[in-house]
């Protein structure tokens, strides 16, 4: 369930001023012009009126800024408290221009609805309760006050709308395509975590997304590890926010496959993956460096570069949490407790480090001296994976090759059987591609003689076969 704010000051005045100009619209004999909404699963025509821009309020619950709400949490908590006050309105009038990575800058993209909206003024309406609330258009409701527009369209919803129909058409009207400023990575996350725990199924979910449902478990599984790193990086004093890692998005989804695919084979060593690759994530690697960490990145390239205080001694089991599930599992080995005690490491420094920025404390100084004593170290042991990992890629490719060849093949025989049944195959022009097959396949087996020495039962047949065919 959405949360309700209640009613903001000028409800009554604004509810009077919503019917009167409803009602000039219907005595009238202009053009009306209306606007469809998703109203309780059907279409909805609702009326298209002028409000004061003054007299309307930002929807407190919108999911456009709601992890950016935390950038000041002393304003966030009065945001809860006193939605309507005009201090938290101005808050979320500031969020609403800033980057959703860092609201500390500005967003261009603001600016360029800012400056259409000088240039062309509004073209598609807002939407508002009879209260006044913006449902939709919250952004352009805060670049029209920029420029000191007096007016905006916008449509209104039923008498009877309650805040979970808020919730709801807000949410449909942000995942049409055409929209001009999409939700924020996080805020999406946050959005879908909200529909699942109205009850929704994860198939409802990802159809009102349009997404896949495993697209759908995969980013909730990425917002329950998120709440987690955030729980793990308060050291008393500083704890980082879900907007901390809102340009990881790419980082993140691969690190859910990955896991995935560790798990099938290996609960330990998907543990440690996840526990390293977070860690490489807070301290700002990019994603062909995350990518080079597996399994053994740590035994093998990483524990030599740390620096002593960052190493731990073998110990008990540690209690392993699962996102998504709400519980823990023992962990057979020390090497997860050891992947998890240098991830928390690098999370309390960042969370520090975030909190005093530009302040020249010794907490924020040894702060900075950890965080830069694990990057450094981690960015010494990407060189070598680095190596490797080129040198495995050099060795497979061969064999990868032709792996895809073999499944371009088998995509040919049923392209070929399409072909037969349609009468659309040009015989003349297969026959000359196969004979451009056996060509490649005698170099092939050419090729082989000179590389391999012992040769298998595949580059066997493949010999003979080129030696058949009079090589």
């Amino acid at each position: 369930m959405g949360k309700d704010f209640g009613r903001p000051p000028l409800a009554e005045e604004n509810k009077a001023r919503v019917e009167q100009r409803l009602k000039e619209i219907t005595d009238g004999n202009g053009v009306r012009e209306t606007l469809t909404v998703e109203w309780r699963t059907q279409p909805l025509y609702v009326e298209v009126i002028d409000m004061p821009v003054d007299a309307l309020y930002y929807n407190p619950g919108t999911h456009r800024i709601r992890a950016q709400r935390s950038h000041d949490p002393e304003r966030d908590k009065l945001l809860d408290e006193e939605p309507w006050a005009p201090r938290s309105q101005d808050y979320l009038h500031y969020l609403l221009q800033m980057l959703p990575a860092d609201p500390s800058k500005r967003d261009s993209d603001f600016d360029d609805l800012q400056e259409s909206l000088r240039g062309y003024r509004q073209n598609e309406p807002g939407l508002i309760t009879r209260d006044g609330i913006l449902v939709n258009g919250n952004t352009r409701r805060a670049a029209l006050k920029n420029l000191g527009v007096a007016n905006i369209r916008v449509g209104v919803l039923p008498e009877s709308c309650t805040w979970d129909d808020i919730n709801a058409v807000e949410l449909s009207l942000q995942l049409r395509p055409d929209q001009r400023r999409v939700y924020s990575y996080i805020n999406r996350l946050l959005a879908m975590e909200e529909q699942h725990l109205m009850g929704r199924t994860l198939a409802d979910v990802a159809r009102e997304f349009r997404i896949r449902s495993s697209t759908c478990e995969q980013d909730l599984w990425i917002l329950s590890c998120l709440r987690d790193l955030i729980e793990r990086s308060n050291d008393g004093a500083a704890q980082l926010r879900l907007l901390d890692f809102e340009q990881h998005q790419e980082k993140l989804r691969e690190l859910y496959r990955r896991y995935a695919k560790e798990s099938a084979v290996s609960k330990d060593n998907a543990e440690v993956l996840k526990e390293t690759r977070l860690a490489a994530i807070v301290l700002g690697f990019s994603k062909t460096d995350v990518r080079l960490i597996e399994p053994d990145f740590r035994d093998r390239y990483l524990d030599k570069k740390l620096p002593v205080t960052m190493k731990t001694e073998d110990e008990a089991p540690a209690a392993v949490a699962i996102p998504g599930l709400n519980r823990t599992m023992k962990s057979a080995a020390p090497k997860v407790a050891q992947a998890k005690a240098l991830t928390d490491t690098v999370l309390k420094a960042k969370a520090v480090e975030r909190a005093e920025d530009g302040l020249l404390t010794e907490r924020s100084k040894a702060a900075a001296d950890t965080f830069g004593a694990a990057r450094a170290a981690v960015e010494k042991a990407l060189e070598p994976a680095g190596k490797d990992a080129r040198v495995r890629k050099r060795k497979q490719a061969a064999q990868d090759r032709i792996t895809d060849a073999c499944q371009d093949i088998e995509q040919c025989i049923t392209d070929l059987a399409l072909a037969k049944a349609s009468g659309s195959l040009d015989e003349e022009a297969f026959d000359e591609a196969v004979l451009s097959l056996r060509e490649t396949l005698t170099k092939l087996a050419v090729a082989t003689q000179r590389s391999i020495k012992a040769p298998g039962d595949g580059v066997s047949w493949l010999r003979e076969s080129a030696r058949q065919e009079g090589m």
